[in-house]
């Protein structure tokens, strides 16, 4: 039945399935130091800590995970492109979103998260020997998106105009009144 590792049929090959989708994981200090690169497409709809945002879950996401070694520093840089349609806050409408986002995340030791420095361009994570690359550009597009997003300006009327324009069911009482 396995030759070699591989499920076999009688010497006839019919079973050839892909492995399934095996979430990334980095050794983010060795990934760093040896300049190690990954990139990939994730679907939106497999981001489930962004589901409470979203008007729709289609569409996806292209990433790239660089990692470098800068001033004595291991560093992560996380690019995001693609789009995701979030619910204005406004009018409750769907909102298309562009995602373009550029993350420097410098890796520490736990013990020393609390005492860096604070710098504008870079944040700092733990340094983890198995790093989810997927919760990690879950968290980066969490920390990206707007708190309450909304279309702009004059492009969508509030939820509450569409309450006023009805027509109140009281109204008719009122004009038994007399």
């Amino acid at each position: 039945m396995f030759l070699n590792g591989v499920f076999d049929r009688g010497g006839r090959n019919i079973y050839h399935a892909r492995l399934m989708f095996a979430r990334p994981f980095i050794d983010s200090v060795d990934f760093a130091r040896n300049g190690k690169e990954i990139r990939g497409e994730i679907a939106v709809s497999g981001l489930s800590r962004l589901s409470d945002m979203l008007a729709k879950s289609d569409g996806s996401l292209t990433y790239i995970v660089r990692g470098y070694h800068e001033a004595g520093r291991d560093m992560l840089e996380v690019s995001l492109q693609g789009a995701c349609t979030l619910r204005c806050q406004r009018c409750l409408g769907e909102l298309e979103y562009p995602v373009n986002l550029v993350s420097r995340l410098q890796l520490l030791p736990a013990d020393k998260l609390d005492a860096t420095e604070e710098d504008g361009d870079v944040d700092a994570i733990e340094a983890e020997p198995r790093l989810d690359v997927v919760a990690l550009i879950e968290e980066e597009l969490l920390l990206g998106l707007p708190f309450a997003p909304r279309h702009a300006e004059g492009e969508c009327a509030p939820a509450t105009n569409d309450l006023q324009q009805k027509a109140n069911p009281f109204a008719v009482l009122a004009g038994l009144k007399h």
